[in-house]
């Protein structure tokens, strides 16, 4: 084995502080890159280069600029509308997470098994994951 793969680490956070500084730190990305769309229109880029330079499609570099003209900085935050509708409804999640609370050895394919058994809902491995992970 490599010397340096048996290095310690120290672990001054735990990974999911780590996510959530990292999820913050990728909407402050987002928003300092719509800033350089703007920054750039102002140094008479045209929206097609503008929106290049930011690596989004003229599309998109309209959307940002009709946001920036409609509320200035305040447009250009990121709005996240949370996707899709959950198939569960708050009721029913609070259902599986005392379902859950039988257990500590679930899987997730058990989990999805009793999700369409119980609530007759169909989820992918993938979704019952993140539905665990956010109870």
């Amino acid at each position: 084995m490599a010397k340096w793969n048996r290095a310690k680490i120290k672990r001054h956070m735990s990974v999911e502080e780590i996510d959530q500084r990292t999820k913050k730190l990728e909407k402050d990305f987002k928003l300092l890159n719509r800033l350089y769309f703007i920054k750039n229109r102002y140094n008479r880029d045209s929206v097609e280069v503008a929106a290049s330079k930011s690596g989004v499609t003229k599309r998109v570099g309209y959307i940002w600029q009709e946001r920036w003209n409609k509320e200035g900085y305040k447009g250009l935050k990121p709005k996240y509308s949370g996707g899709r509708p959950s198939k569960l409804t708050g009721q029913e999640k609070k259902e599986l997470k005392e379902l859950l609370k039988e257990r500590d050895d679930w899987t997730t394919k058990e989990v999805k098994n009793m999700i369409q058994d119980k609530f007759n809902v169909e989820y992918s491995l993938k979704q019952v994951g993140i539905i665990l992970k956010n109870l």
